[in-house]
């Protein structure tokens, strides 16, 4: 059928052609009608349960033609047929949509259109999109979660460059990445927004647990993912545009000479024949492969469950291998399908076994890494203004068995001194101390206002050698937060995200302050949500309150409480704190 478009149109008359129109629809429906009744009636089956399923872009294609066969050849369930709607979708929109569903939001995605629609089947292209709901949702609880392909996290170079740097002779692993991107021009390199893209994420993950715990190594990390920052791109296309498209060497010493990507990434920029291929560098210790998880949302009906059910069992066909190979994805157990083409570079690739595609999703990953590698890419590449309160009161001084005996407060001002040396220059910060009777009656006291880092960096280093115990005194908890909220509050910027980090090892104590109920009134009242302030609460060791500090996160519009029950892990949990919008760890 011919499509009419304002380009071409032709000339005939409007009132017949409605006839003839209306007349020709009719036809079409009662062929359409007769022709679906043949079908159901060769099929054993009547009705129809609509199945949506909404997949990674790349693995969509070979899910559909899986599901075409599957409906041809008569799916129902319980007698009743099964129809497959699948649909390309970019992960990181339709992880903003289901996080909405679910009344939360993901740092870096910006919020989601209210009017999307939620599938009843989801594969993304890495669990790590389920893993970063589940961290802010808790009643986001998909079932099935099974690996339907895999795609290795690679390093993409442009050959010339990899070869200059002792590819293939030389196996190289991602401590040398991180030391070549720290010392000299040698590697221009980029990344796909890490909040946006997992195999920007995975990479990143890699690339933090090549890096070491020592100071000197955590030093050569921040640089590292600045250098990162430097070449990031919102956009998958968009970074591959910036590799080198001559041999020129000027070209290539502008371009782009290291991301990591995902293996299929390479195989379809090599498809395309450019003038200057990729390579896939498989770099040691391995990131975890994009896996796509085949998630079933919760609050299906049934019969759309089992539907599901049935889909995802027809996807273990060793036949989906082969279309899985097309689309340049592995099986989930790594191996191959009939017409893979690996990339340069690639180790030889396993050939197709009889099993089918099955396999397991999510391993190696842990959703506290997840959240600390995201932390650390929100403090260098998003504007912020934070308020950071910590407790000095006298339990402040317990030494910690974990941390070589060090005080509760030697190891936050460890914390706070590296939260600072991460935090880019577009933050501002400002740092107070709380315990009791620190100024007068007050059981608070400002030491550097909130102030950008550009001008104050040297001031709050300075500041954080005031985190030391003060003898005999109590924990002001209650009004040190509803100071604390409010002044961040009275000064809130627009185009930023406006946060209160309070650090605490105790309960209130305080005779002469308020009441939690007082308390949480206040926080209730002051809440606005066009100034909304995050209350983000870091619990210190295990005589903590946690539903004390729940109460209190919770009466704001946006907060969330991180409990670090060893205080030798409070620098983890500051970086989750960071990269978290609501959620809370126990």
């Amino acid at each position: 059928m011919e499509r009419v478009s304002g380009r071409h149109r032709r000339n005939f008359n409007v009132k017949g052609a409605g006839v003839v129109a209306s007349a020709m629809a009719i036809v079409v429906v009662l062929a359409g009608s007769w022709l679906g009744y043949q079908q159901l009636s060769d099929k054993g089956c009547s009705g129809a349960i609509q199945l949506n399923v909404a997949a990674a872009t790349e693995i969509a294609p070979a899910i559909e033609q899986v599901a075409k066969t599957w409906t041809t050849g008569g799916a129902n369930v319980n007698g009743t047929c099964v129809n497959v709607n699948v649909t390309g979708v970019n992960p990181a929109t339709m992880a903003s949509t289901v996080a909405l569903k679910h009344g939360v939001s993901l740092t870096g995605l910006g919020a989601a259109s209210k009017t999307g629609a939620v599938p009843d089947v989801w594969v993304p292209d890495s669990t790590t999109w389920l893993m970063r709901i589940r961290s802010e949702a808790s009643g986001f609880q998909p079932t099935d979660g099974a690996s339907l392909a895999q795609s290795p996290v690679v390093v993409a170079m442009p050959q010339p460059t990899a070869e200059i740097i002792g590819w293939p002779n030389r196996k190289l692993g991602w401590a040398d990445l991180v030391a070549k991107m720290t010392t000299g021009n040698a590697l221009r390199t980029g990344i796909v927004d890490p909040m946006r893209d997992a195999a920007g994420l995975n990479g990143l993950l890699a690339l933090g647990g090549a890096a070491g715990s020592s100071p000197q190594a955590k030093a050569q990390q921040v640089g590292a993912l600045r250098t990162l920052a430097s070449g990031s791109s919102s956009l998958r296309d968009d970074l591959l545009q910036k590799f080198p498209r001559s041999t020129d060497p000027a070209d290539l010493a502008s371009g782009i000479s290291a991301a990591p990507l995902s293996e299929e990434d390479v195989i379809a920029y090599d498809a395309e024949k450019p003038v200057v291929p990729l390579v896939a560098l498989y770099l040691d210790p391995k990131p975890p492969a994009l896996d796509y998880p085949y998630a079933v949302m919760p609050g299906l009906e049934v019969s759309t469950q089992a539907a599901a059910t049935g889909l995802r069992e027809a996807l273990q066909a060793a036949s989906f291998k082969d279309e899985l190979a097309k689309a340049g994805l592995r099986g989930a157990d790594g191996t191959t399908g009939a017409g893979f083409e690996a990339p340069i570079g690639a180790p030889k690739a396993a050939a197709a076994s009889s099993s089918g595609s099955q396999g397991a999703a999510a391993a190696g990953l842990d959703a506290g890494a997840i959240n600390q590698a995201l932390g650390s890419w929100a403090a260098i590449t998003l504007p912020g203004r934070v308020l950071a309160v910590f407790d000095v009161s006298g339990s402040m001084g317990t030494k910690v068995p974990t941390a070589n005996n060090l005080s509760r407060a030697a190891v936050t001002r460890g914390a706070a001194s590296q939260g600072l040396a991460l935090f880019d220059d577009k933050w501002a910060v400002g740092v107070w101390v709380f315990s009791t009777e620190m100024n007068g009656k007050l059981p608070y006291k400002e030491i550097v206002p909130i102030s950008p880092l550009t001008s104050a960096r040297g001031q709050l280093q300075e500041s954080v050698k005031t985190i030391t115990p003060k003898e005999g005194g109590n924990t002001g908890l209650y009004d040190t937060a509803l100071a604390a909220y409010k002044k961040v509050q009275d000064t809130w910027q627009p185009g930023r995200v406006n946060s209160v980090i309070l650090f605490t090892d105790g309960v209130n104590k305080n005779d002469d302050g308020i009441s939690r109920g007082t308390l949480i009134s206040e926080l209730k009242k002051a809440s606005d949500p066009r100034r909304p302030v995050r209350m983000v609460i870091v619990g210190i060791g295990n005589e903590v309150d946690a539903n004390e500090l729940d109460a209190i996160a919770g009466a704001t519009s946006a907060g969330g409480v991180f409990i670090a029950e060893d205080p030798a892990k409070i620098s983890d949990i500051f970086l989750e704190a960071i990269s978290s919008r609501s959620g809370a760890s126990r």
